[in-house]
Formats: C-alpha cells, sequence, structure tokens
C-alpha cells in the first residue's frame, strides 16, 4: 500500500498556522510580513514531516518555474548521435543542482525560430534560458533581446547583445592547422562541423585559411566540405574529398563528432592513419584519447563553457548586470598520435 503524500496542509496542521502562511514561509517569498517564530515553527513542522514542496506550487507562490531552460537550435537526428552534448549537461546539472532549479530541454526547428522563444518564456515553463548552437540567420534571438527575456548564448552571434560564453574558434583551429604546416604538411583538407549557418563553422573555416595564407600556402576551396554535426556527414564529406582527384596529405575536421565518421570513410577507403592522411579533431570528446590511432584535436572547455553560462543566467535572473558580456575560455590544442611529419 503506497504510503500517504505529506501535504502542505499538513505542516499547517502541525504548526498550527494557515496553509498560506506555510507557502509563503517555505517558498521565501518576498515582502511576506511573517514573525520569525512563526518561520520556525513552520520550518521544523515540515523537517519533521520530511515535507517536499510541490514544485508547481512553488511556482504559482513564487511566479517562479525555478527551471532553466537548454534550448538546442538542432533536430532531434543531431542531438541523438552528439557525444559533446553530455559534456555540456554535466556542467549545466552540476550549477542548477546547487541552486536548486530544474533542467528542461527543447528543440528549436528551424521553421519556429521567430517565435519559438518568446512561446517558452511566455508559457512560464522557464525562468531564462541557454541557447546552445545558435544560428546565424535566427531572427527569434532579436526577440528576446527585445522584451528582456534571461538568456545567454553558448557561442556568439554577430551584432547580437545578448550575453554569451564560447571560445575563439578562429585561433583555435588556426592553431591546428599550424601544427599541421609545422610537420611538413601543405595539401590540407577541412570538414567543417556544421553548415556555415552555424556561427562557430564559419569562424573555424577562417581559421583554417588564415593558417594557410600566413604561411603562404593558396587556400583550395576543393578541399574543404561542410559537415552537418553527425558522424554521418563526416564520411559523407571524406568520401566526397577522396572522389574528387584532389590530394591531400592532412585533414583538419574541426568536430571530432564529425571525425568518427571521416576516420571510418578512410579506413574503408583503405587508407590510415597517420601514415596516409593526418587528422587533427576538434572538442576532445571522451572517446578521442581511446580512439585508434588516439586522435589529436582541440580540447574545447564543454563543462567548463556550460557552468559558466549557467552562473551567467542565475546572475540575470536575478536582475543583476555583469560587467562582461562576453566570456570567452581558452582552449588547447592535445597532440596524441593520429598526425605524422610529411
Amino acid at each position: 500500500m503506497l504510503k500517504k503524500r505529506t501535504t502542505g496542509q499538513d505542516v499547517a496542521d502541525l504548526a498550527n498556522v494557515s496553509r498560506t502562511t506555510v507557502s509563503l514561509v517555505l517558498n521565501d517569498v518576498k515582502g511576506a510580513n511573517i514573525p520569525l517564530s512563526t518561520r520556525e515553527k513552520v520550518r521544523d513542522a515540515a523537517k519533521k514531516l520530511n515535507y517536499i514542496p510541490n514544485a508547481t506550487a512553488q511556482a504559482l507562490a513564487t511566479q517562479r518555474a525555478q527551471a532553466i531552460g537548454l534550448v538546442m537550435t538542432r533536430s532531434p537526428h543531431h542531438i541523438a548521435s552528439d557525444n559533446f552534448l553530455p559534456q555540456i549537461l554535466g556542467g549545466l546539472l552540476g550549477v542548477v543542482r546547487e541552486h536548486k532549479f530544474r533542467l528542461l530541454i527543447e528543440t528549436v526547428e528551424e521553421e519556429r525560430q521567430e517565435r519559438a522563444y518568446l512561446e517558452l518564456a511566455q508559457a512560464k515553463h522557464i525562468d531564462g534560458m541557454i541557447l546552445l548552437t545558435p544560428r546565424i540567420d535566427d531572427k527569434g534571438f532579436q526577440k528576446l533581446e527585445e522584451v528582456g527575456v534571461p538568456a545567454v548564448l553558448m557561442g556568439k552571434l554577430p551584432d547580437s547583445n545578448l550575453y554569451s560564453v564560447d571560445v575563439d574558434n578562429c585561433s583555435a583551429a588556426r592553431q591546428a592547422i599550424e601544427q599541421l604546416i609545422k610537420m611538413g604538411h601543405s595539401k590540407i583538407a577541412c570538414i567543417a562541423n556544421a553548415p556555415a549557418s552555424y556561427s562557430a563553422s564559419p569562424e573555424r573555416v577562417l581559421g583554417y585559411q588564415n593558417a594557410l595564407a600566413e604561411a603562404g600556402i593558396p587556400f583550395n576551396k576543393k578541399l574543404l566540405r561542410y559537415a552537418d554535426f553527425s558522424p554521418q556527414s563526416g564520411f559523407d564529406s571524406m568520401q566526397s574529398l577522396l572522389s574528387s582527384g584532389e590530394e591531400f596529405s592532412a585533414v583538419f575536421v574541426a568536430s571530432d563528432n564529425v571525425a568518427m565518421g571521416a576516420k571510418a570513410a578512410l579506413r574503408e577507403a583503405g587508407l590510415s592513419i597517420p601514415d596516409d592522411i593526418s587528422m587533427i579533431g576538434f572538442d576532445d570528446i571522451p572517446w578521442a584519447a581511446y580512439a585508434d590511432p588516439p586522435l589529436t584535436t582541440v580540447r574545447l572547455p564543454a563543462q567548463e563553457m556550460a557552468s559558466e553560462a549557467c552562473l551567467l543566467l542565475l546572475e540575470l535572473m536575478k536582475g543583476n548586470t555583469p560587467e562582461k558580456r562576453n566570456l570567452v575560455l581558452d582552449t588547447e590544442l592535445i597532440v596524441r598520435k593520429s598526425c605524422r611529419k610529411q
């Protein structure tokens, strides 16, 4: 037989106060003129009864949902194959639990972008949102800025005034290409992590192009492909490069997740890493160190980015205006065994 759930009325009866008083005390409603002795009685009664407040009731009492939304502008298909996302979730969950919030995950399809963010905020399901993998052409972000909904970007967008946490994608990619150039490679292909409409993708491609230019190596657009987050898109992109007839001795794949597919395509073609093709990835997801061979990659501090974005959002939700609007974290090139000297 199931044990009856303790209610707020049970706490009220034990403390000999009204149900409203219990709600005001336990939800710490500002402006409630309740004596300290009464507050202590209510808290003691709740502790004695092991009372856990109902989340919906709390939201009604405080006019807050006590929830943060992680909003991803990607399809469920992309999310399902993403090995990067668990690190983001780990960083967010550590902060939201400490501050007694809940984390809700929402996806926004391209055709719904313009209204979707406002609808999420207006429905009161969340008090603020963290926006992952922003698209450059997303008109919904501008509307968030206009109405002042607390929101933080993981990534950055040109001409946006939203607070953001990101890395210097251009500089990180340039460092990866410079490593290949130092090893004697001049014919270097690039597979971008995503379509050019996603903010990080053109930045990483620009870093690739800048490194070539600084070394006096002509950029060959026939050696550039745009993947679509998934290993399958990396597989397809690498097959396209191999069938193009263009020679290359190394490839920069701007996502470890995409690199999984690219590695498989090379293996299917009878080519090995690094003997035939050297490869550098981006992100340093957990499998990268255990790949065969271990993948040289740019380490992106995913968990730290998520934690910092969440802390920044909590400050905005309190009505504060943090001084630093765009936080940029450091990356690091992790050298393993997927590259060799040419």
